[in-house]
C-alpha cells in the first residue's frame, strides 16, 4: 500500500526519466535497466542531443514566452524562423513520446491507484500518477520489488493533493479535532474574516464614492502639474468588491484517512478483478506500507509540532485496521529543503525520523530521506532561469521544487529507495 498527499500522486513527466543518463553512479545505471526498455535505443547520446536541441529552440525563441518570435514583423525572416522553430519543437516532442513509449511495463506488477482524479487500474507503468504520463513513486517501487520476491506483486496506492496528517488524514485513535486548540483557532479566525467581510460590504459604497472624488482630484492635479510634481501624484486605487469568505469547512477531520481505508478494502474484496493470477485458495498478504507526505504540516505550529505522535497513531490505527500488528511501514521524510541542514531544521521532517526510530517500532518502521535522491542535475537547469531555458528544462523536469522539480529521476532513485527498505524490514519479520 501507497498513501500520501501530492507527491505520493506524483508530478513527474514520464520523459523526464531520462535525466537518469546523466549520471555516471552505478546504481543509476542499474535503474536505467529497470525502468527503460534495453532494446529503445535510448542512450546518454540521446539525451545530450535533445538537451542540445532544447537549448536551440529557447536561444532562437527567447524560452517559454516566445518573445524573439514575436517581436519580428511578418514577412520572410519570421516566417522562416517559424517554420525552423516549428521543426525543432515537433522533434522536441517527438522524443518524450520516445521516452514514454521506452518505460517498462510489468507483467507480474498490477496496481489499482487513486492519484487525485487519475484513478485507474492495469499493469504497472507510467501514467499512475497525477495524469496519464506521469509518475510518483509506484513506478520504480512496484519494478524494484518484483526483483525481489516472488509471486504476483498488487499495489494500492491512494493519494490527494495538498492533504496534512494532522487533520486530512488524521488517525481515529486521536483526539477528537474539535476539541483540540487548532480546531477553536481556525475556528475563531473564520469568524474574523466574515465579521471583516460584513464591514467591508457595509463600507463599500462609502470607498466607491471617495475613490471618484479622489480620482476627480488626481486628474485635475494632473491637468495643470510641471513634470516633477506629477511623478510624485499616485493615481488612486479602484476598491475592490469584498469577497466573501469560504465557509468554515473543517469538520471533516480525517476524511482523507477514511477514504483511504474504503478504497484499500475494496480493492481487498475484489483481488481477482485487480491482479489476473490472485489465486483465492493461496490468499494474500499485506507486505508492507508506504507513506509520503507531509508537505501541508510544516505551515502550522500544531500541525508540524505534532507530527511525531500523529505519526505513530497512524501507523498503530493501520496496523489495527488490518490485523497486521508487525506490518512493515516506511515512511518516506520530506526532503524538498535539498540540502540535509535545511531538511534537519524542518520539524516534521524531524518528526518523521523520530517516529520511526520509537522503541515499539523496532525493526518493522523505517524512515527513508527523499533528498539525497534529489536530481540536482535538474536543479541546475532550473536555477538557471527555467522560463529563459523552457526547453531545455522541459527535458530534465516538470513540476515545481515543492514537487520535486517534477524529476522522473528522483521518483525512480525514490521508489527503489522505497523497495529496497520495505524488502529489508520484511526480511527483519521472516527471520
Amino acid at each position: 500500500i501507497l498513501a500520501g498527499q501530492s507527491n505520493t500522486v506524483g508530478h513527474a513527466r514520464a520523459h523526464t526519466i531520462a535525466t537518469l543518463y546523466a549520471s555516471d553512479a552505478p546504481r543509476d545505471k542499474e535503474l536505467i535497466e529497470l525502468v527503460i526498455d534495453e532494446t529503445s535505443g535510448i542512450s546518454k547520446t540521446t539525451l545530450e542531443e535533445q538537451l542540445v536541441r532544447g537549448q536551440k529552440i529557447d536561444e532562437l525563441t527567447g524560452g517559454i514566452s516566445n518573445d524573439k518570435v514575436k517581436a519580428l514583423s511578418d514577412g520572410p525572416e519570421k516566417s522562416e524562423l517559424e517554420a525552423k522553430v516549428k521543426v525543432l519543437k515537433d522533434q522536441h516532442e517527438a522524443y518524450k513520446t520516445k521516452i514514454g513509449s521506452a518505460c517498462t511495463v510489468s507483467d507480474r506488477v498490477y496496481i489499482n491507484s487513486i492519484a487525485d482524479g487519475n484513478r485507474k487500474t492495469g499493469k504497472l507503468g507510467i501514467g499512475y500518477g497525477a495524469s496519464n504520463d506521469k509518475i510518483g513513486p509506484e513506478f520504480a517501487f512496484g519494478l524494484s520489488m518484483a526483483d525481489k520476491i516472488d509471486g504476483p506483486i498488487l499495489l494500492i496506492k491512494t493519494s490527494w493533493g495538498g492533504k496534512s496528517l494532522n487533520y486530512n488524514f488524521r488517525p481515529p485513535s486521536l483526539p477528537d479535532f474539535k476539541t483540540t486548540p487548532e480546531y477553536a483557532e481556525a475556528k475563531a479566525k473564520a469568524s474574523e474574516n466574515l465579521k471583516r467581510y460584513e464591514a467591508a460590504v457595509k463600507s463599500f459604497p462609502q470607498d466607491q464614492l471617495r475613490y471618484k472624488v479622489d480620482l476627480a482630484s488626481y486628474e485635475k492635479q494632473m491637468k495643470t502639474a510641471d513634470e516633477k510634481a506629477r511623478k510624485k501624484l499616485r493615481k488612486p486605487r479602484e476598491p475592490r468588491e469584498p469577497r466573501k469568505p469560504k465557509p468554515f469547512n473543517m469538520d471533516e477531520a480525517g476524511l482523507n484517512y477514511r477514504m483511504m481505508n474504503e478504497a484499500i478494502k475494496d480493492v481487498l474484496a475484489n483481488l481477482k478483478d485487480n491482479h489476473p493470477e490472485y489465486d483465492a485458495e493461496a490468499g494474500y498478504k499485506i507486505a508492507g506500507f508506504v507513506w509520503f507526505q507531509g508537505y501541508n504540516d510544516q505551515f502550522s505550529p500544531e500541525f508540524r509540532d505534532n507530527y511525531k505522535g500523529n505519526m505513530i497513531s497512524f501507523i498503530k490505527d493501520i496496523r489495527k485496521e488490518y490485523n497486521e500488528p508487525n506490518m512493515p511501514v516506511v515512511i518516506g521524510v520530506l526532503g524538498t529543503g535539498v540540502t540535509a541542514e535545511k531538511v534537519a531544521e524542518n520539524q516534521v521532517s524531524v518528526g518523521q525520523r523520530e517516529a520511526a526510530k520509537a522503541p515499539e517500532f523496532k525493526d518493522n518502521v523505517a524512515a527513508v530521506e527523499s533528498y539525497t535522491e534529489y536530481s540536482h542535475y535538474s536543479n541546475d537547469v532550473f536555477k538557471k532561469g527555467w522560463p529563459e531555458h523552457y526547453h531545455e528544462w522541459d527535458t530534465v523536469g516538470s513540476d515545481r521544487p515543492y514537487h520535486y522539480l517534477g524529476s522522473g529521476a528522483f521518483f525512480v532513485r525514490l521508489g527503489d529507495a522505497f523497495a529496497d527498505s520495505i524488502a529489508e524490514l520484511m526480511a527483519k519479520q521472516s527471520n
